[in-house]
């Protein structure tokens, strides 16, 4: 009982500061096991439908689906040329992802693994996001520095929408109704207003420099925006205003915020990933740092079990670099604290 009145007393605090309860006694994040996946880590990402309990792996040639609640490979989608990204409808139960080979958006029927449309979207796909909302799909391109909106029901067009660079990482806040989308080459982070498909505003991430991954706190309307200059930036999604920095590795890969304690992710190429905690409304600072595997800078969250999942290659000591061409060699290493939570049921 006592523990339950403690997160009572946190939660109400919590509400009152504007900040969610968040672990103090934690343990730090270690590796808990790894995944055979196989396939070549060239393009992969990785997306997690909660709800299914599901981790998919975008590669070239598959996505691999593995089970979160037997965290082992339970099928897949095979026979696919130049696959990027893979964005998750968990309403409509569909997925979407990019091809560089045929330039098209596939949209996938995720109960019986068929694609079941294919858009006609060119350029060069770069990033695939799935705006709940107003049910959207946006395919950023870099190539043609665009994103193109379609409905997700359908696959129908929407817009083309004219950015001021090359898109990196994007998210969406759908209570605000907007997309937010790293300017890779601009140094900045545009906002796209969901309802009318058109740029609003260009916000700097100075001190930070050529931004690569961003996650969200759309609840307390916090943007994280890990940069080259190994700075992890923390923005108000509001008006871009930058509140507070924390310190990084050498190259920024993916963000992930967890809105169950309060931290925040960055994954680096060097080898780590820098967890730091976002303690007021105008503090970040770093709480661990977690090593994991040189190059594994793709990075997924499971807010249910606030796991940390991320794709590594068997890396060739000699050469100091990933060998991410290897046949059957991408594994999912997987990461959490000794008391990681359940999934409910």
């Amino acid at each position: 009982m006592k523990i339950i009145y403690r997160w009572l007393i946190l939660g109400l605090a919590s509400a009152i500061l504007g900040f969610v309860p968040i672990r103090m006694d934690a343990a730090p994040y270690h590796l808990l096991k790894e995944i055979q996946v196989g396939g070549e880590r060239k393009g992969s990402s990785l997306a997690i439908d909660e709800k299914a309990r599901r981790l998919y792996v975008s590669q070239e040639t598959q996505i691999a689906i593995i089970d979160l609640n037997q965290e082992r490979v339970v099928g897949g989608i095979s026979n696919m040329s130049g696959a990027h990204g893979f964005a998750i409808a968990p309403s409509l139960k569909f997925g979407y992802y990019g091809s560089g080979q045929d330039g098209r958006l596939h949209i996938v029927n995720l109960r019986g693994l068929r694609t079941f449309k294919r858009v006609a979207v060119g350029g060069d796909l770069r990033t695939i996001l799935y705006e709940p909302g107003r049910q959207q799909i946006y395919a950023f391109d870099g190539m043609e520095h665009c994103a193109k909106a379609y409905e997700a029901d359908d696959g129908d067009y929407l817009s083309t929408i004219h950015l001021s660079g090359i898109p990196g990482a994007a998210v969406s806040d759908p209570i605000a109704g907007r997309v937010y989308c790293n300017m890779e080459d601009k140094d900045e982070v545009l906002t796209i207003n969901a309802k009318t498909l058109k740029v609003e505003n260009h916000w700097p991430v100075a001190p930070g420099t050529t931004p690569s991954g961003m996650a969200i706190d759309a609840i307390h309307h916090r943007l994280f925006v890990g940069c080259a200059n190994k700075l992890m930036v923390m923005m108000d999604s509001e008006n871009g205003r930058v509140i507070a920095t924390a310190p990084i590795d050498e190259g920024a890969g993916a963000n992930a915020f967890d809105p169950g304690t309060g931290l925040v992710f960055c994954s680096c190429g060097k080898g780590t990933v820098i967890i730091a905690r976002e303690e007021t409304a105008d503090k970040l600072a770093v709480a661990q740092t977690l090593t994991t595997q040189p190059g594994a800078r793709t990075l997924a969250l499971d807010p249910a079990t606030h796991k940390l999942y991320l794709a590594a290659a068997p890396f060739n000591a000699s050469a100091g670099q990933s060998s991410g061409t290897v046949p059957g060699g991408v594994k999912i290493l997987v990461y959490g604290t000794d008391d990681v939570a359940t999934p409910s049921k």
